[in-house]
């Protein structure tokens, strides 16, 4: 954005740390430690990763409050998963339902104080003249769609991060390294080039879908840093089928968290997010 070529509107390090840690406290609609129990079971070395060997008997969730998922923002959230088709290559057909459905899961995030003090501090950093502009920006950002195979326009960041890819080729899997996940870090958010499950980041997808037997948890090789929810999980999977050798999940935030913080990441730091 233009605004951050200037000196005076730039994002230094400690102020990305500094609005991440806000974020992080304005998290209201988080699970509580009540709410979430889950089985890590297995911790793979980084030598087992890509073994593609489940180590761990159980699911990795043993109880899900639910009732979470009745709060608006989680509510409009789950109704985007179902809208993308799982193989790339093949074109989105965006229905007006979805728009609607787009639109809505927009209005609810940014009810919530967490999406107001990201605005806010976008606004002043000269990124954002009005809200509606920046509602309008996250939509394109996050929905609009784009090629990742074969020129179809078959992919939008709000796939890829939170509902996943799968991608049919095989091949050697790359490695995505979860390094250094702290409140003012930036995740990566990249493809795994020739492996078999792209993005996939969302606890709650991933809750919902082990629990219909389509995903299927191997192991996990960090666990941490913090002793309470939203936490930080790597892990491995299959889903339907497809492996994911390193995958990171914040489990136990809103769905509001993850859009804010990987929405700040993408403007503070364009092409390292």
């Amino acid at each position: 954005a233009e605004g951050f070529s200037r000196s005076r509107d730039a994002i230094t390090d400690e102020e990305l740390l500094h609005i991440s840690e806000q974020l992080y406290g304005a998290d209201h609609n988080k699970a509580q430690p009540s709410d979430i129990t889950i089985n890590p079971q297995y911790q793979a070395s980084p030598d087992e990763t890509g073994d593609r060997e489940d180590r761990s008997p159980q699911p990795l969730y043993k109880h899900v409050n639910e009732q979470l998922f009745s709060k608006p923002t989680y509510a409009s959230f789950i109704k985007l998963l179902d809208n993308y088709q799982r193989a790339t290559g093949r074109e989105e057909d965006v229905t007006t339902e979805e728009l609607r459905e787009q639109d809505n899961f927009l209005k609810e995030v940014m009810k919530t104080e967490l999406m107001k003090k990201l605005f806010v501090f976008l606004y002043e950093k000269n990124r954002y003249s009005s809200e509606q502009e920046f509602i309008a920006d996250l939509k394109e950002m996050w929905f609009g769609l784009y090629s990742r195979s074969d020129g179809e326009r078959d992919s939008s960041g709000f796939e890829h991060v939170f509902s996943g890819r799968a991608r049919t080729s095989w091949g050697l899997l790359g490695s995505t390294g979860l390094g250094e996940l702290t409140p003012g870090s930036c995740l990566c958010l990249g493809e795994v080039k020739k492996g078999k499950v792209s993005g996939f980041h969302n606890w709650i997808r991933f809750y919902l879908l082990e629990k219909q037997g389509i995903v299927n948890y191997f192991s996990h090789n960090f666990n941490g840093p913090w002793d309470t929810y939203p936490d930080v999980l790597g892990l491995q999977f299959s889903w339907d089928g497809f492996y994911k050798e390193v995958g990171s999940a914040f489990i136990g935030c809103s769905p509001e968290f993850e859009f804010g913080l990987y929405t700040l990441c993408f403007i503070a730091r364009p092409g390292r997010a």
